[in-house]
């Protein structure tokens, strides 16, 4: 469980890194699913739904004429592997976000697995997960008015500084949902990112309107990581892709799970 410190930073700097989440029985667990998700994407080579989840590939041309497979993310990649749909509503992750939705229940809109292989070049630019989830549209409303939306990131390998890490802008969470659109105010805001590192095991916490980025794997190591997103109920009315997506989860009281 979150400390109220913690809670605090959450809203005002617009993160928290909780370490020791998972131990490494777990970890390596996830770890095996992710490697037979790749297998499996590896076979298919383009993007589809396949046993539940939407694998999305891009084949890359390489120099001297082959192609090589991008694994971008894997949808919903608890309904091909189960052991992931459990990880991803483990009483853990569901205590944290629990404590920072404000409520007992939530709507699990993401369970993703990302990876970030050596030389793969996966990157993703300045973004808010606002934009993602459609705020401003008919598809959602900030329901408890303090961004309705948790996203929790757990390390499945050692996020280091030069394998593709997460950088953050803190503080940017207080400006609110920003319209891409219009242009986003990340060139004045850039200068005071911080960049994650992370031990396997450990989770992120972050939320909707925090300005967050990941640069391409530079290392000989692989980056993956469990993405899992929960959604004040009521906040979301679109379908997103996966089998189980949108899946109502729970706490009991003071995060005992039901």
């Amino acid at each position: 469980m979150l400390t109220a410190a913690q809670i605090e930073a959450f809203f005002e700097v617009g993160f928290v890194l909780q370490p020791d989440v998972f131990d490494a029985v777990e970890i390596e667990r996830m770890r095996r699913a992710f490697e037979r998700l790749e297998t499996v994407a590896r076979g298919l080579r383009q993007t589809q739904l396949h046993r539940g989840s939407q694998f999305v590939l891009t084949p890359v041309e390489e120099n001297h004429g082959s192609t090589r497979l991008r694994i971008e993310r894997i949808v919903w990649c608890g309904a091909c592997e189960p052991v992931l749909s459990a990880f991803g509503e483990d009483p853990r992750l569901l205590g944290m976000a629990g404590q920072l939705l404000g409520s007992g229940e939530m709507n699990q809109l993401i369970n993703q697995a990302h990876f970030k292989l050596p030389g793969d070049g996966v990157e993703f630019p300045w973004h808010q997960d606002s934009t993602h989830r459609r705020y401003g549209e008919g598809d959602w409303r900030d329901v408890n008015g303090r961004g309705s939306f948790v996203q929790t990131l757990t390390a499945i390998d050692a996020m280091t500084a030069d394998n593709g890490p997460l950088e953050l802008i803190p503080g940017s969470c207080r400006l609110g949902h920003m319209d891409p659109q219009q242009g986003l105010p990340v060139d004045r805001l850039e200068g005071g990112a911080v960049t994650i590192t992370m031990a396997p095991g450990s989770v992120l916490l972050f939320g909707p309107y925090t300005f967050h980025r990941s640069t391409p794997n530079r290392s000989r190591r692989p980056r993956r990581v469990f993405i899992n997103g929960f959604a004040y109920p009521g906040a979301n009315s679109r379908i997103y892709p996966g089998a189980g997506a949108g899946r109502l989860v729970g706490i009991g009281p003071l995060g005992s799970r039901d």
